[in-house]
């Protein structure tokens, strides 16, 4: 989901909720508690300073609609009586703390799993130039590695899906370096089982897999379900998408730098991947590589 629509979300709401409080709650303190629901929505998804500014949004929209009913007397439903007015000062007070405080929770969250992933990757890194220095073909990589981040971009995969794409290329050559899967599973403390069981589950990840970003936790399953599509084509089950990905990438470089026989041309590459479009290959990953193929032709001709 977009930031836009996020925040649309958050707008809506304040306004349902200023709605219902105004024409439906008979209890001003019960009335006021409804605010605090898009206050931690606004910290959960945006932050401190997003989640302060609401608490303060909620604030003004209570003093508002006081101030019209002070206006329209026949229409008074909730008012901010004097007797109460230290009361709804104090539930500002605590709105405004609770939003500043919960946005710093997330915001320190993320500034951890952005430290955890940027370890990760850095491990990562030195990986690819042990591997480069073992002459491993590290090139190929490389061209595997855009070619997937393309084909990703424009299916619309957010830029977490398509680090976990890099990290699944260069984790399925470890093969080469005496690393077995078996090895990985244990690193990430899953059997193949497991993994083959999350294919199923929703794309939320658990609190362990969404606190440590693109972990093993998350890679694995690429790459074991990319083997299974080798097996089975597009008909395997509940595959998560960055496998079919990876495994339209990895078939067009091979057709292009013949790893399998003779080197196609680009095109001919391409019209076999269609040939194979429902059967072997995902239809809509095909369609995606279609698409930048013909993004890049447009370019040259240009």
């Amino acid at each position: 989901m977009s930031k836009i629509a996020k925040e649309s979300i958050l707008l809506l709401s304040l306004f349902l909720i200023a709605a219902t409080v105004q024409f439906f709650a008979q209890s001003l303190p019960m009335a006021l508690c409804f605010y605090f629901l898009p206050t931690l929505y606004s910290a959960y998804y945006f932050g401190r300073r997003h989640a302060t500014l609401t608490a303060f949004a909620c604030v003004f929209l209570v003093v508002l609609l006081d101030f019209l009913n002070n206006m329209m007397p026949g229409h008074r439903v909730l008012s901010l009586p004097g007797e109460r007015l230290f009361n709804f000062a104090i539930w500002a007070g605590v709105l405004v703390v609770v939003g500043y405080v919960m946005g710093t929770l997330y915001e320190r969250k993320q500034a951890m799993t952005a430290d955890i992933r940027e370890s990760f990757s850095g491990l990562l890194l030195v990986l690819q130039h042990f591997m480069a220095n073992e002459k491993l073909g590290v090139g190929e990589n490389q061209r595997l590695v855009e070619a997937s981040t393309r084909m990703a971009e424009a299916m619309g995969l957010g830029s977490d899906r398509i680090e976990l794409l890099r990290s699944a290329v260069l984790l399925r050559d470890l093969s080469k370096l005496g690393i077995t899967n078996d090895i990985l599973y244990k690193a990430a403390d899953m059997s193949r089982d497991e993994v083959v069981a999350s294919f199923g589950k929703s794309r939320k990840a658990d609190a362990r897999t969404q606190a440590v970003g693109t972990s093993l936790r998350r890679v694995i399953p690429i790459i074991v379900a990319q083997q299974i599509l080798q097996d089975q084509g597009a008909r395997a089950v509940n595959v998560p998408i960055e496998a079919h990905i990876l495994a339209v990438a990895d078939a067009y470089q091979k057709l292009i730098s013949g790893a399998n026989g003779k080197a196609l041309s680009p095109y001919q590459a391409q019209q076999e991947i269609v040939a194979g479009a429902g059967q072997k290959f995902h239809s809509g990953v095909v369609d995606a590589l279609t698409k930048i193929l013909s993004g890049q032709a447009m370019g040259a001709g240009a």
